[in-house]
């Protein structure tokens, strides 16, 4: 019963000695945000059909130890009847603390777990600009930060893998 109950401690301090999973939203906020309207006032006397392009990307740096900003920039740009009725940049950022998740778990959390959360706000802010335009609201589409991220990183493992000889 003794050896139970000694081995039943080692296991609980082991348990303590290895470094907890952490992760929290510290704050959301918008870090940069622009409209221009180059096409207006003439795109309001068209019928609106707009050819919507959308650019995503993200940026991430090490605030301090185990405090990291994201920074989730949207670009949209729209073309009505084959010229810029607007351009929307939104940088909306996030402060997270992470800790305890080894390297390529952590790289995964601020690739596509940060930027997943981020982007509702993202997209909120670029329809309330379209909207301050006086254009219609965008309503982007949600997006799938984890097949993007999946697909970078394979692409980035392709790019580092010697090239085959024949």
């Amino acid at each position: 019963m003794s050896e139970e109950n000694s081995n039943t401690q080692a296991t609980g301090q082991a348990q303590q000695e290895a470094p907890q999973a952490q992760f929290s939203v510290q704050r959301v906020y918008l870090k940069d945000a622009s409209l221009e309207a180059p096409g207006a006032p003439e795109a309001f006397t068209k019928q609106w059909q707009p050819e919507v392009n959308l650019e995503l990307n993200t940026r991430t740096r090490a605030v301090k130890e185990n405090l990291y900003e994201v920074v989730l920039t949207v670009t949209v740009t729209a073309k009505n009847d084959g010229e810029n009725a607007f351009l929307i940049e939104v940088q909306q950022a996030g402060l997270f603390t992470i800790n305890g998740l080894e390297q390529a778990q952590l790289q995964h959390t601020l690739g596509a777990f940060c930027p997943t959360i981020l982007f509702p706000y993202a997209r909120e802010a670029v329809d309330s600009l379209a909207n301050k335009g006086s254009f219609p609201a965008l309503m982007l589409a949600p997006v799938n930060f984890e097949a993007l991220f999946a697909e970078q990183m394979q692409k980035q493992a392709q790019a580092e893998a010697p090239a085959e000889t024949h």
